[in-house]
């Protein structure tokens, strides 16, 4: 299950690096792409502080500059691998609040596995936005990934 996740984490680092560059690389970067880009940061900041029982530092909408979206990004990403890496079973159940305050249990591995879906789902959003404001959305398949 540690190489899963260790693999599928991978992969979600590319898109993003990948997502990251273009926009970096845009002369003007639309505002939904934006808003979406910060949330998939922010709610993958929020899972690893929960996984970890840390404090959260971010807002499940919060606005970031697109200047620190890669360190933000990095950040999420070294932590996600520690919590793959300490992991003693991917079926330990975690109690969490979420944003609204209610209070939830899920598995270590469903909570990892959400949030590489939350972010594909989002970067998809993202790619109907670059297309709805001419711009080439970028490949983003596993199977781009994988060759």
């Amino acid at each position: 299950m540690k190489a899963f996740f260790n693999e599928i984490f991978d992969y979600n680092y590319y898109c993003n690096k990948k997502l990251i560059t273009e926009c970096l690389g845009l002369k003007d970067v639309p505002p939904r792409t934006k808003v979406l880009f910060s949330h998939i940061l922010n709610a993958h900041h929020i899972w690893n502080a929960r996984m970890l029982k840390k404090s959260e530092e971010y807002e499940v909408w919060q606005d970031h500059d697109i200047k620190d979206w890669a360190d933000i990004h990095y950040e999420n990403q070294r932590n996600s691998f520690e919590i793959v890496s300490n992991a003693d079973g991917f079926d330990k159940r975690i109690d969490y609040e979420n944003s609204e305050g209610r209070l939830f249990t899920n598995t270590l591995q469903g909570m990892l596995f959400h949030i590489v879906n939350h972010s594909t789902n989002h970067r998809g959003q993202i790619a109907v936005d670059f297309r709805n404001n001419g711009i080439t959305p970028i490949g983003l398949d596993y199977v781009h990934y994988k060759r």
